[in-house]
Order: structure tokens, then C-alpha cells, then sequence
């Protein structure tokens, strides 16, 4: 008989914890625990009875059904869902790791050009994969305006290269998915996470990205913003759009999950570098893209360098870390990847 212990928090939910041991692939001795609510109190020793006795190896959609089938109909669940119960037992079972099995870097240097920070994106993120670095966290800084465009769109479809060109507008193939973003770094706060496979162990793609940006959403709502996770990444308050999330999973293991929120917006700029930005508006004008992005500015009335300090801090709190810096090697490393891939035609225009 084998013990396991999972925990999982729903995104803007709580904590689910389960224990449970594992006899001849059978569930026995299922507990359920948490922070959350639930009325009245014997479905939790319902939930506990449904668990026990099914299979180790069913998926997180037996678990879920399972429990909806033997919920009764005057159950009320508040902070914990079904699908959260059958996610943790997954995690369990997998051995996912948790934020706080690891020891957290956090990096926010000095500006670097917009093309080295989307090479330090593949550097650091194949250097957690490997053991080379600590899990990170890193605050990108940028020394000029950019056009970053997800790693399957076209590159004439997205962006005016003439205009990007003429008002000094670096264009950049990312290698995540995902659409194009118009960044100007006083305008913007981007930020990337590098993690092992193992924190997200257990979880489909799309909660891996609400799981990953659990603490900024945190963070957002202390600073006394509605904020809030859409499906499948997207970060947003009561006016529109916030950020978007992207993702990047190499086969050394690493994950790349990178965030840009809006800090502020030009959105005449915006429309003259993006051609899809040009389209969404055309019949709606210029204000229609202030209505669907919810600058952080206007919401909390604090710089951005204020806003970064907290975020890092909320981090901090939440999941540990201390203070660190890129390397000389990891430097060396994205610098060659730029001459070799990221500043190369090839790259840029993989996608015509």
C-alpha cells in the first residue's frame, strides 16, 4: 500500500487537499480536506465514499463525474468544484511538485534590446528543463518599442513592416503561440516564468495557465483591481482586457509562461503597426480600443515601477525567492541565438 498527498487550488477559488493510499491500483482510506465550503457537511464523507474503491489510473473526467453523480441535490459548494477534487487526486498520483518544493530566482535587470529578451525566453527556459537554473521568475525591461508576433502567425498578415519600421518598431518572433503584441516598454509590464514539468504535473494545458498566474491575479485584487482569469489566457477587469498568457514547452522539460499586462495604450500607435489592430477597429474607431484594454495606470493611479515592486512582492510572500541576475553564460548563449535564429529572416518570415 502506497500513501499519496495532492493539493491544488482552484483559480480564484481555495485550497483542495486530498490523502489517500493506493492497494492493487484501488483507491482506499480517500480524505478530503480544505479551506473551501461546503453545505451541508456530510457531502464531504460522500465525496470521500464516492473516491474510494475506483481505479488509481482513471482520469480527472471518472473522478469529476463520479462525484456529480453522487452529489445530492441540495449540495452546495463554494471554492471547490468537482473537476478541482479530481485534479488533486491527479497531481497526487503524478507527484506533481508544488510552488514552494522549489527555491525561486527572481530576476529583473537592467533594459536589454527586444529581440534578446525573446531569446533569453528559450536560454532560461532550457536551462530549468536541464538543472542549470533555479525555477524563475523574470521581469523583462526592454530599450525600445516592439511588435512581438506568436510563433505560428504571419508576418504580413499581423504587421505593417513599413510603418513598424519607420516609427523605430522592432518586429520579433516569440517562440510561443499565441497572437501579436504591440509592446512599448514604459507602457507595459511583461514577465516570464520558467518552470520544470513538475509543477504543472497532472493538469491539462489550459489550467496550467490559470494555475501559473494564480499570484499575480492575487496581486492585481490587492491593488484594489477586479481582476480575473478568462479562459483560455487572458487576464482582465471590469473594462476589458488586462494581459494575455503564452506558453512554450521544450523537450528538455522546461516551460516557458509568459504574461504582458497593459500599463497604458496608444492606441493610434498600436493601429498603425498592427494590421489585425487596423481590422477590430475599422468600423468602431480609435476609442473602441481603449473600451476593450484595461490599463493598469488608470485603475490604480501608481507607476509601473511601483506596480513591478509589488507584484514581486506578492511573489515573494506567496512562493518564496530570492534576488538574482542572468548570467554571463545565459547572456553568451541568447546573444548567439539572436545572430543565429531570432534576428534572421528565416525565422522571422517562417510564416510569410
Amino acid at each position: 500500500m502506497t500513501a499519496f498527498h495532492g493539493e491544488y487550488k482552484l483559480p480564484g477559488g481555495k485550497l483542495t487537499v486530498v490523502d489517500f493510499d493506493v492497494a492493487g491500483g484501488i483507491i482506499e482510506n480517500f480524505s478530503l480536506a480544505g479551506d473551501f465550503f461546503v453545505e451541508p457537511d456530510e457531502v464531504v464523507l460522500e465525496i470521500n465514499r464516492t473516491l474510494n474503491g475506483m481505479r488509481a489510473d482513471s482520469s480527472i473526467t471518472d473522478y469529476r463525474t463520479a462525484i456529480d453523480a453522487a452529489l445530492p441535490a441540495e449540495a452546495q459548494l463554494l471554492g471547490v468544484t468537482p473537476q478541482a477534487i479530481g485534479v488533486a487526486v491527479r497531481r497526487a498520483l503524478t507527484n506533481a511538485a508544488t510552488w514552494r518544493d522549489y527555491d525561486w530566482e527572481i530576476v529583473h535587470d537592467a533594459p536589454v534590446s527586444p529581440v534578446l529578451n525573446s531569446a533569453l525566453d528559450e536560454v532560461m527556459t532550457q536551462a530549468v528543463g536541464t538543472g542549470l537554473r533555479k525555477p524563475t521568475l523574470r521581469i523583462w525591461e526592454s530599450t525600445g518599442p516592439a511588435v512581438y508576433i506568436g510563433s505560428f502567425q504571419s508576418l504580413k498578415n499581423e504587421v505593417d513592416t513599413a510603418e513598424a519600421e519607420a516609427s523605430g518598431t522592432a518586429i520579433v518572433r516569440r517562440i510561443s503561440g499565441g497572437g501579436a503584441m504591440y509592446m512599448v516598454p514604459e507602457n507595459c509590464i511583461t514577465y516570464a516564468i520558467f518552470v520544470p514539468e513538475s509543477l504543472v504535473r497532472g493538469l491539462s494545458f489550459e489550467e496550467s495557465y490559470a494555475f501559473l498566474d494564480e499570484w499575480v491575479i492575487e496581486g492585481l485584487q490587492q491593488l484594489g483591481i477586479d481582476a480575473r482569469y478568462v479562459p483560455l489566457n487572458d487576464i482582465a477587469g471590469p473594462n476589458g482586457k488586462i494581459g494575455g498568457a503564452a506558453q512554450k514547452r521544450l523537450g528538455s522539460g522546461g516551460i516557458l509562461h509568459h504574461v504582458t499586462m497593459a500599463y497604458d495604450i496608444d492606441p493610434q500607435k498600436m493601429t498603425k503597426v498592427l494590421r489585425i489592430g487596423r481590422e477590430k477597429l475599422s468600423d468602431k474607431g480609435i476609442k473602441s480600443a481603449q473600451k476593450r484594454v484595461d490599463p493598469l495606470r488608470s485603475q490604480t493611479g501608481l507607476s509601473r515601477e511601483a506596480i513591478v515592486e509589488h507584484l514581486i512582492d506578492v511573489f515573494k510572500r506567496r512562493h518564496g525567492g530570492e534576488m538574482g541576475s542572468v548570467t554571463a553564460a545565459e547572456m553568451k548563449r541568447a546573444e548567439q541565438l539572436v545572430a543565429e535564429k531570432f534576428s534572421t529572416k528565416e525565422w522571422l518570415s517562417r510564416v510569410p
